[in-house]
């Protein structure tokens, strides 16, 4: 079985000897002991207080090592919402990076609604509007590809791995279910070129875009943590968007100030397209989504060790079956 980089012996020495060295060519010091608050099987994450401020550390595990250099490239582009890095080491998949203040999700539990929201999404927008002219260094950089031509094969990849699909088990799908998926395949190639019909670039997509990733320092936004990040749709990242705003403050996801913030992230669209066939495209999306957010997962859990493979190997059926669920609804 395969240890994680921050569990081998010497890991920590190195890291940390890393860090020392990143804050003096920055011209700083360590002003305490660095910590270990966030540690996860597929990355972690070390707070490092400095002589300017509180930095953090997050080194990735080798199945999303690509963050780093897609994280330093975005850094580069989009300077104003991207994480303020002081390095990154792509071979070790350490990424060293200022403080980025408070997450959304703090903000909008205190203030009790999601008028925060307004002002992020159409910026999200706009970063995926610019990323669309950077698709093949996205793809160079390390992006999962997403696209909706590769959709379909991935797919029924996906639904071969029985192991993964949980078959019969509590927290798995029923045979049953796996049959209807699997007749669901010219559907959902179908639903793909559909999709792509509608003429909106294929371009970065966050796989996990929600309040906890987004961070709030005064007037400044940061998109943050980019290790699932995706050349996909567009609009796929309407998927955990939405579902964590409504999550957040406990609303229903068809609740209308949740389906408002799907209207702020389209506005910038309404450029490329009018907008009662954008929020056609984000709802054949929103769906599609949930087969890219599955592979993402099975991209993960396959490579972990147990118990973490176990304790996290619902999310590939879970997702698979909220698909089916959203077609059988129709």
């Amino acid at each position: 079985m395969t240890t994680l980089p921050w569990a081998e012996a010497g890991w920590w020495e190195a890291a940390t000897g890393w860090i020392a060295e990143q804050l003096a060519h920055a011209g700083l010091t360590l002003a305490g002991p660095i910590e270990q608050p966030h540690v996860r099987p597929w990355s972690t994450v070390l707070r490092v207080p400095a002589s300017d401020g509180v930095l953090y550390f997050k080194a990735t595990a080798p199945v999303l090592a690509h963050e780093p250099a897609l994280t330093a490239a975005l850094a580069r582009w989009r300077p104003d919402c991207m994480p303020e890095l002081l390095a990154a080491d792509p071979a070790r998949g350490w990424l060293p990076m200022r403080d980025s203040g408070v997450p959304l999700r703090r903000l909008v539990r205190a203030d009790g609604h999601l008028g925060r929201w307004q002002a992020v999404l159409p910026l999200y927008a706009e970063v995926q509007m610019q990323m669309a002219e950077r698709l093949p260094e996205l793809l160079r950089l390390g992006a999962l590809d997403r696209r909706l031509a590769r959709l379909p094969g991935e797919y029924r990849r996906l639904l071969d791995d029985e192991p993964s699909l949980l078959i019969d088990q509590p927290e798995g799908l029923s045979r049953a279910a796996c049959a209807q998926l699997r007749a669901l395949a010219p559907r959902l190639a179908s639903d793909c070129r559909r999709l792509a019909e509608f003429g909106l670039p294929e371009t970065l997509h966050h796989d996990d875009f929600h309040d906890g990733n987004i961070f709030i320092r005064g007037a400044r936004c940061t998109f943050t943590d980019w290790g699932e990040s995706c050349a996909a749709h567009p609009f796929f990242s309407t998927l955990v968007m939405l579902r964590g705003a409504a999550y957040t403050l406990k609303l229903a996801p068809s609740a209308p100030e949740v389906q408002a913030l799907r209207d702020s992230y389209l506005e910038p669209w309404e450029r490329l397209a009018p907008r009662p066939a954008l929020r056609e495209a984000c709802a054949l999306a929103e769906r599609l989504g949930m087969v890219c957010r599955a592979l993402t997962w099975h991209r993960v859990v396959v490579v972990l060790d147990e118990p973490a493979r176990s304790q996290n190997a619902e999310a590939v059926p879970g997702w698979l079956g909220d698909f089916l669920e959203s077609v059988n609804l129709q």
